[in-house]
C-alpha cells in the first residue's frame, strides 16, 4: 500500500506575519502596550493615546520621542527589525541582556498584518515628517508628511483585525476593551513616573498624568488614600535592589488584583510577588483581605531573563528564592517600623457615617448615679502584664466608667479627672478617659480622640507577647486547679492530641481523656481566663486544614492569633483608668499594635479639626 509523502511547505510573509500577531496583538490593549513600549524607548517625555470603540475602530499612540529617519521607516515594519539589539564585538546577540522595552521586533509588522496601519515620524534634524502605511501586510509607498512637532511618532491603527475576521468574535465588550487598556496604561505609568500620559476617547480625557516623583505618581493612579497609608520598602541584597511602597494592613483590598511589581523598569505579572506579599502580610490580614502595593525591582540583567512570552509580561528569575525572601523580608520591615500606625480611611470612614441632627435642647438633668464599684478584672491575669509597674493617676475608687457625667466644682468634668494626675494627652494615643459599653476605651489625645476596640487591641498584644516568647524563654504556663475536660469527637481529638508536644511548647498542656475527650492541664499564662472549651475546637479546626506533614511550628502565627483571640480581654468587660491607660502605653510599644490578627483596625482616631467641621464650627 502506498502513502503521499509529507510535502514541507514554507508560508509566505503575510501567514507568518498573521501567526505572530496571534501571540502578540491579542486585543486592542496588545496594540497600545506595545506601541507605548516603543515610544518609552524611544526616550519620550509624554505620549498621548486616543482610541474609539474599545481600540477597534482607531487607536492612535503620540509621543515625543527621537522618532524615525527616512531610510529607517521601512525597515520598522519588516519582521525581527528591531533598534533595540545590537551584535558585540564576537559577533554575537545577547539576549539576556536586555536593556529596553521591546527587543523582538515583532508588534509592527504584526499590526500592519491585521490593521490598517500608519506610521508618521520625525527627528530634529529632519525638514519634514514621513508617513507609511500598511493595509493586511500589503505595504504603500513612503512620502512626506507636515512636521507635527520638533521630534517624535504618531501611529494610527484603524480596523483592527478587519483581515482576520474570526478574531473579532473574541473580543469582549467596549466597556471590558476600554478597562483593558486602561490598566495597560496604568501599569505603564507606574513604572515610568518621569513621563506624561494622556488617556482618552474623543468625547472624554480619561487619565491625564503630569511627570510626577513615584509617590506622587501611584497616589494619582491608586487613589490619594494610597499616598496618606502607604509605607515605604527599600532594601538591597546581592546586588538587587527593592523600592517602592506597601499600604498599611488596615487598609486592605478585597482581592489581590491591586498588587504589582516592576522587574527594571518593566510591569510584569508573576505569581512570586503574590506569595511573597501573601508571606510578609499572613499575621496581619484575614484569608479574604489583599493587601496594596507597589514594588520596583532592580537586579543585573543577567539575573532575568524577560524573553519568556513575546507578550512580555512574565520573567524568570535566576534565583527566585532570593528575590521572594528579599519581597518578605523587606515588606516585613517596612511593616514593623509602622508600628501601632493604622489607616487613615478608617477614621473617614467613621466621620462619613456620623449623621448630623436637628438639636435637642431638652437635655437630662438627673443621673443615674450608681455607687462605684471596683473594677472586677482589676486582677486578671490576662490585664495584669499591662498594669504591673505603672502607678494610676489616681486612685481606682475615682473611676467610673460607661461615659457617665457628674458635676464636679466648676463645671462638668469627665469623671476619673483630676488636676493633679499625669498629662497623658501627649503621647500618640492619648489618655485614657472614659469607656463605651464595656467595649470601646476612649482616650483623649493632643489634637483630637482615639476610640480603641479593647478586645481588638489586647489580641494583638497577647498575640506579639506569645510569639516574642516562643522566640526566647518560652510561653509561660499556668496550671489549672481543676482541668478543663473538652469533648471534641475521636477525629477531632485525636488529631489535637496528636500534636500535644508543640502545642506544649506554645504553653498549652493536654492529654486524653477517654473517648474522644481532651483534659487541659495548663494553659498560657499571659491568657489568664479563657474559653478554652472554643479553643481546642478552632485549634481542631485549624489543624484539620494543615497538611499532616506541617508542624504547627511552620503555621505558628495562625495557631498563635487562634489562642491570643480567645485569651483576649473580651468586649463586654468593664476596666480600670489604670488597666486602659496600660492598654494604651502597651499599643504605642507594640509594633502592628494599629490592626487586629484578622487585619481589622484597633482603633479610630479623629482630628479635633474634623470633629469641629461636624458641628459647623469651622
Amino acid at each position: 500500500m502506498s502513502s503521499t509523502p509529507t510535502v514541507i511547505r514554507r508560508l509566505p510573509n503575510e501567514t507568518v506575519n498573521r501567526i505572530a500577531a496571534g501571540e502578540v496583538i491579542e486585543r486592542p490593549a496588545s496594540v497600545i502596550k506595545e506601541l507605548v513600549e516603543n515610544a518609552l524607548d524611544a526616550g519620550a517625555t509624554q505620549v498621548d493615546i486616543r482610541y474609539e470603540d474599545g481600540g477597534r475602530q482607531v487607536i492612535t499612540v503620540t509621543d515625543n520621542g527621537r522618532g524615525m529617519s527616512e531610510t529607517d521607516l521601512p525597515i520598522a515594519i519588516e519582521r525581527h527589525a528591531t533598534s533595540k539589539l545590537s551584535e558585540d564585538a564576537a559577533g554575537h546577540w545577547d539576549l539576556l541582556n536586555i536593556a529596553t522595552m521591546g527587543f523582538r521586533g515583532e508588534a509592527l509588522p504584526s499590526i500592519g498584518s491585521v490593521a490598517r496601519l500608519t506610521l508618521i515620524s520625525q527627528t530634529e534634524v529632519s525638514e519634514n515628517a514621513w508617513e507609511l502605511s500598511v493595509e493586511g501586510g500589503a505595504v504603500r509607498p513612503l512620502k512626506p508628511a507636515p512636521k507635527f512637532g520638533l521630534s517624535g511618532t504618531r501611529v494610527d491603527v484603524r480596523d483592527l483585525f478587519y483581515a482576520t475576521p474570526a478574531r473579532l468574535k473574541f473580543l469582549k465588550s467596549e466597556r471590558s476593551e476600554a478597562m483593558a487598556i486602561s490598566d495597560v496604561i496604568k501599569r505603564l505609568a507606574m513604572a515610568n513616573p518621569s513621563v506624561g500620559f494622556t488617556l482618552g476617547t474623543s468625547a472624554r480625557t480619561s487619565l491625564k498624568l503630569a511627570p510626577a516623583d513615584q509617590l506622587e505618581r501611584l497616589a494619582a493612579i491608586l487613589g490619594r488614600d494610597f499616598g496618606d497609608n502607604a509605607l515605604a520598602v527599600e532594601t538591597e541584597r546581592e546586588g538587587i535592589s527593592l523600592t517602592g511602597f506597601a499600604g498599611l494592613p488596615t487598609y486592605s483590598r478585597g482581592n489581590a488584583q491591586h498588587q504589582y511589581l516592576f522587574v527594571n523598569g518593566r510591569p510584569v505579572k508573576d505569581r512570586l510577588l503574590h506569595g511573597a506579599v501573601r508571606g510578609a502580610y499572613k499575621d496581619f490580614l484575614a484569608r479574604d483581605r489583599h493587601p496594596v502595593v507597589a514594588l520596583y525591582l532592580d537586579l543585573p540583567r543577567e539575573h532575568v531573563d524577560v524573553n519568556v512570552h513575546p507578550a512580555k509580561t512574565e520573567v524568570r528569575f535566576r534565583n527566585p528564592g532570593l528575590v521572594r525572601g528579599l519581597i518578605v523580608s523587606a515588606l516585613r520591615h517596612a511593616l514593623a517600623a509602622a508600628g501601632h500606625r493604622a489607616s487613615t480611611t478608617v477614621s473617614d470612614y467613621a466621620l462619613g457615617k456620623i449623621q448630623t441632627s436637628q438639636p435637642q435642647y431638652a437635655f437630662q438633668q438627673n443621673y443615674n448615679r450608681q455607687p462605684y464599684a471596683a473594677a472586677p478584672y482589676q486582677n486578671d491575669p490576662a490585664l495584669q502584664p499591662l498594669v504591673d509597674g505603672m502607678a494610676p493617676p489616681v486612685a481606682p475608687d475615682e473611676y467610673g466608667f460607661s461615659a457617665r457625667v457628674e458635676e464636679a466644682g466648676e463645671g462638668y468634668q469627665a469623671e476619673g479627672y483630676t488636676p493633679h494626675a499625669p498629662d497623658l494627652t501627649a503621647n500618640p494615643l492619648g489618655a485614657a478617659r472614659a469607656q463605651l459599653h464595656e467595649t470601646y476605651v476612649v482616650a483623649q489625645t493632643g489634637d483630637g480622640i482615639v476610640i480603641v476596640d479593647q478586645h481588638a487591641a489586647h489580641e494583638r498584644l497577647v498575640y506579639e507577647r506569645m510569639k516574642r516568647d516562643m522566640a526566647g524563654k518560652g510561653v509561660e504556663r499556668q496550671a489549672l486547679l481543676i482541668p478543663d475536660i473538652v469533648t471534641l469527637g475521636e477525629t477531632d481529638a485525636e488529631l489535637v492530641l496528636s500534636r500535644a508536644e508543640e502545642l506544649a511548647e506554645m504553653g498549652l498542656v493536654i492529654e486524653p481523656f477517654g473517648a474522644g475527650a481532651v483534659a487541659v492541664r495548663e494553659t498560657p499564662a499571659l491568657l489568664g481566663e479563657m474559653d478554652v472549651q472554643g479553643l481546642l475546637r478552632d485549634l481542631a479546626d485549624d489543624l484539620s486544614e494543615y497538611n499532616e506533614a506541617l508542624s504547627l511550628k511552620e503555621k505558628f502565627e495562625h495557631v498563635c492569633g487562634t489562642m491570643a483571640c480567645h485569651g483576649s480581654v473580651r468586649a463586654g468587660r468593664r476596666l480600670n483608668g489604670a488597666e486602659m491607660n496600660a492598654l494604651l502605653r502597651e499599643m504605642e510599644a507594640t509594633p502592628h499594635s494599629g490592626q487586629c490578627n484578622h487585619g481589622r483596625p484597633t482603633y479610630v482616631e479623629l482630628k479635633l479639626a474634623d470633629i469641629e467641621r461636624l458641628f459647623g464650627r469651622r
